[in-house]
Order: structure tokens, then sequence, then C-alpha cells
């Protein structure tokens, strides 16, 4: 019954339309955007706001997901702030009497190791993909800072704090009476973008791999080609009956694919047929996009994403 309760919810606020950056914090109580929802029996997540990060969200514009085991509680992502990653505990603490065992950062974004602070305090070990780790090392002052020009006082209490250990094979974890699969199935957002899969619940938190209701970021270092081949080789292999993406509300393999797997492909098509004509960059920027108009940061990041999957196909 509850699979069919949870299918239909998820069939709901799968909508992308539902989905706006003029939605207020839902959850004035707490730094938290909004309160964590339990998705499927005692997997709860956090929804961020699909928005860039600002100081009415606190950071939180990702998922901050957790996993009530009968042997503990695992934690996917240590938040954009200190005062996120508390916030987060506080509600864990509400929930289950069980001590959080492990933090799991899904990369090495801002919003998924700076909260590490605080799980540090706590003695939490915390687990990140190397090359992960790797990137938040290299660039962690600059994030910080960044973090607290926009979050200011909010940002009390945060700094660095590196991932106590790191993995490159999958790793396997027997917590209760979950197996909860950590895995980086190949390159796609970012470096070291992690998967956490729960194999008897058919639930994967996909972190950055998969987007729905906000337009993918394509950053410098994002090559779109292998995005594409990890999604068919390794993540639409999982069949998943359900998804915890990065940003935005548990959905469905057919959403993120949708607005994923075939955005990708759809600008990788249009980008290619301007190429074929003789476009050059500055016109390159204004492919059709119009199928995704809907989705959130559609404005900030369409015109860029262009850009950069011109610059990658140009000498392809």
């Amino acid at each position: 019954m509850w699979k069919l309760a949870t299918t239909l919810a998820l069939t709901v606020i799968a909508l992308p339309a539902t989905a706006s950056e003029e939605i207020a914090d839902q959850y004035p109580a707490s730094a938290l955007y909004s309160k964590p929802v339990e998705v499927i029996p005692h997997v709860w997540s956090a929804i961020g706001a699909t928005a860039p990060p600002t100081y009415e969200n606190s950071g939180h514009n990702n998922n901050l997901s957790f996993i009530v085991t009968s042997d503990g509680v695992v934690v996917v992502n240590g938040g954009a702030a200190y005062v996120l990653a508390k916030a987060l505990h506080d509600e864990i603490k509400v929930i289950t009497d069980q001590p959080v065992k492990l933090v799991i950062d899904e990369n090495g974004q801002g919003h998924a190791m700076l909260g590490n602070s605080y799980w540090s305090e706590q003695g939490v070990p915390i687990l990140a993909h190397v090359d992960a780790a790797h990137e938040f090392e290299e660039r962690a002052h600059n994030i910080l800072e960044h973090m607290k020009r926009y979050n200011r006082d909010k940002a009390e209490g945060t700094f660095i704090a590196l991932p106590t250990e790191t993995f490159e094979d999958p790793r396997v974890i027997e917590m209760g009476d979950f197996t909860i699969e950590v895995m980086h199935l190949g390159p796609s957002h970012g470096p070291g973008d992690t998967q956490v899969w729960l194999p008897k619940q058919s639930l994967v938190i996909a972190g950055d791999m998969a987007f729905h209701e906000r337009m993918l970021p394509i950053f410098e270092d994002t090559i779109v080609y292998d995005w594409i081949e990890t999604w068919e080789t390794g993540f639409e292999k999982l069949g998943a009956t359900y998804v915890i993406p990065g940003h935005g509300h548990p959905t469905n393999m057919d959403q993120v694919r949708r607005y994923t797997r075939d955005y990708l492909v759809h600008l990788r098509t249009v980008v290619g047929a301007h190429l074929e004509n003789g476009g050059d960059l500055a016109e390159a920027y204004y492919v059709d996009q119009s199928a995704y108009t809907n989705l959130d940061t559609f404005e900030e990041l369409a015109t860029r994403n262009a850009g950069r999957v011109y610059e990658q196909m140009e000498f392809e």
C-alpha cells in the first residue's frame, strides 16, 4: 500500500511546473528551506530551493537526505553551512534516537561539504569520492568565502573540514536492515559525483547526476558527452523506482531522464547542427532550448550551457 501511495505522491510532485524560484522559505522555524519529508519508509530528505543560494534560503538549494536504519543514521550531504547541518541534525533527533554514524558528501561543491564543519565537531566520519575530496580541498577557501558573502551572519561557525574517508571503488555498507551502496558511476556533472543506491528499496539518491525541476548547469569541467555515456552505461541500468535528485523533489527515472539525459542529447544535437551550418560561438548561445523554459534557473543557465557545449564540440 505504501508503495502505491508513494508512487502517486511522486507523480504529483514530479511536475516541473510546480517548481518556482519565487516560492518563499517553506520552513521559517528552521535554517532549512523545507522540513524533511519521508520519501519512502525510513528515507528522508529536506528538499532545497531550486534557485541559486541566497541569504534568504541560507544556501539550502540542494537536497539533504538521511537514512534511518535500525543501527544508526546515514546522512547524504554535509550541507552548505554549519547552521544547515545543525538544523538537519535537530530534525533527525526529533525523528529517531539513533545516532548519526556516517555522512556522505555527494560531490566537492560547497553545498555538499561546507557543513562538514558541524559533523566533524560531532565526531561523525565523512565519506567522499577521492576526486570530490580533491576538488573541495583545491577550492575550499574560495568556496567558503563565496558562502560568507551571501550568507553573512549565517556563515558563523562554518570552517573547512575535509572528508575523513575517501573511496574509489564502490563502498557497500550494511547497517541495520539497509544495504547502502556508495558509488561513483563515472564522469557526469562534476568531479567525484556520488550516487547512493538502496537496492532493496529500489531508490537512488542521485546527487547531481540527475536534474528535473531546475535546469542543470554545465561547468567548465563538465564533459557532456561523458555525462551521457555515464547515464546510459551506469545510472540507467540501476532501474531505480524512486529518485532523489541533487536538486528538486523526489521523482522517478522517466522524469530525470527527460530533463537530464534527453536535455544533454538535445543540446549536443542543436549545437552540432549549428556547427555544421558554420555557426559561430556568438550565435550558439541562442540555439533552440524552448522546450526547457519551464525549468527554474533557465534564464541564468541556458545560454551559458549552449556556449560551453559549443566549445566542447568545436574540435571534436
